[in-house]
């Protein structure tokens, strides 16, 4: 299984955020406007994930064991939700 979800363009289309879900865990990069960050979870370590929903939009607080929760912003709600089931599906 290889996934990607990107953030809406909408809310930020300059930034997009995007999750990557792979056989073994996921990987989130958030952009900056110069640089970013990208951080992988194996899905073993996730003992989480919520949804913060907004009118338009979502955002998705994925919660590790062992390290600080990772927050990724400006998804649909329809995104989310199926990250979210996809996530849960291998935990």
């Amino acid at each position: 299984m290889n996934e990607v979800f990107k953030s809406s363009s909408i809310k930020d289309p300059v930034r997009p955020n995007e999750v990557h879900l792979t056989d073994k865990g996921v990987s989130f990069k958030m952009r900056k406007l110069i640089g970013g960050t990208e951080q992988f979870v194996f899905y073993s370590d996730i003992s989480g994930v919520e949804i913060d929903s907004g009118m338009f939009f979502a955002t998705i607080r994925v919660i590790p064991r062992a390290r600080p929760e990772i927050v990724i912003e400006n998804f649909t709600k329809s995104d989310a939700q199926r990250i979210k089931a996809l996530i849960l599906e291998r935990v």
